[in-house]
């Protein structure tokens, strides 16, 4: 949602510049602005579109407005035929100058990494979602009844079983999901290395929002060059060729993004980045979620403390004396309290989905 309002601000400040700076023009170059925007959109959220076409695309369907209100105005507008000449020659002429190279060099720094950010933060909700509902097996099934109702059956209801005891039955049931930690812990590394990488000069926020000024600067380089551009146009498409129909003003509604134009106010002190920073700074603590999530489950609420008597699966003791194993799929062989049968095709779906998402 944030990504969709930081698009339509920066529209609506692209449509202002030509509503405020070049207000004849207005109605045709806010077409091409919101078809700009349209496509910055689809590539953001994961469309198969290229950057450097769309921003050429942009600056090509531009320059037939510019030329008829700027580089060589008339009574009339130029006609379609004349048009379509002037944006296919458009990269030839460069009325431009480097102004959409530029724009190519920034729309791929900034929106590609946020891209990938906003395909990853997808995939880890979905590995959230995933193993919030894993089906257990039976035997993990048998060996918690055992663990936390068996006691009281013979009238224990106030014993809670031992720390050792608990944490292989924990281990054992969620074996499967602890074989995610290490590919959860390089997610989140990857998110790091791609958020830090995602600020300064090619930070999307502030590319986007400075976008109406690199047009700006385009369209005053035209202007500028009118003698030039002129000439150019004329050997490559012939004298301008004109229809009996005048443009209409500007309709673009300013004030319908007022909300969005506070939300993004400039001297705002919450960014895009700051937020993107914060948040990473409270995922940084859910690293080991996967891996110590047995031992925070005994820890916190399960078993009971050390030095207390406690629920061994058979009785009440002072301690519990089988071996401890340790997490994941390979250390449940020496469970004494839970049989793993093996890997749960779930969970190796997630680690591949997590394993290409740091690759990308």
């Amino acid at each position: 949602e944030t990504f969709e309002m930081l698009i339509r601000v920066a529209e609506n400040y692209t449509s202002t510049l030509f509503c405020n700076a070049y207000r004849n023009m207005a109605a045709e170059a806010t077409v091409r602005v919101q078809e700009f925007f349209t496509d910055v959109g689809l590539f953001l959220f994961g469309t198969d579109i290229s950057t450097e076409e769309f921003v050429n695309r942009f600056f090509d369907t531009l320059f037939p407005v510019v030329y008829n209100h700027v580089i060589n105005p008339g009574l009339t507008d130029i006609s379609l035929e004349y048009a379509e000449c002037l944006r296919v020659a458009r990269r030839d002429i460069r009325p431009f100058g480097n102004i959409p190279k530029k724009a190519i060099r920034q729309m791929g720094r900034s929106l590609l990494p946020s891209r990938i950010f906003l395909q990853a933060l997808n995939l880890g909700i979905e590995v959230i979602n995933t193993t919030d509902h894993l089906r257990f097996s039976k035997n993990c099934s048998r060996a918690l009844l055992r663990m936390q109702y068996c006691p009281h059956c013979q009238g224990l209801t106030l014993s809670k079983p031992c720390m050792g005891y608990c944490l292989n039955t924990i281990r054992g049931c969620l074996a499967a999901v602890a074989e995610i930690d290490l590919h959860w812990r390089g997610y989140i590394q990857s998110l790091e290395e791609l958020s830090s990488a995602m600020s300064g000069a090619y930070d999307i926020e502030h590319v986007l929002l400075n976008f109406h000024s690199l047009v700006n600067d385009a369209l005053v380089q035209a202007r500028v060059n009118r003698p030039e551009l002129s000439e150019q146009v004329n050997k490559i498409c012939g004298p301008p060729v004109r229809k009996p129909k005048e443009s209409p003003g500007c309709s673009f509604d300013q004030n319908k993004d007022n909300q969005g134009l506070k939300m993004f106010s400039r001297d705002r002190g919450e960014t895009l980045a700051s937020r993107r920073k914060e948040f990473i700074s409270h995922l940084r603590l859910y690293r080991a979620f996967y891996g110590g999530l047995a031992d925070q489950l005994c820890g916190n609420e399960l078993a009971a403390a050390d030095g207390l008597p406690c629920w061994n699966g058979e009785d009440v003791v002072r301690s519990y004396t089988h071996r401890v194993v340790g997490s994941g799929i390979k250390a449940q062989s020496a469970n004494p309290e839970v049989k793993v049968k093996g890997t749960d095709p779930v969970i190796s779906q997630i680690i591949d989905k997590l394993k290409h998402v740091i690759q990308v």
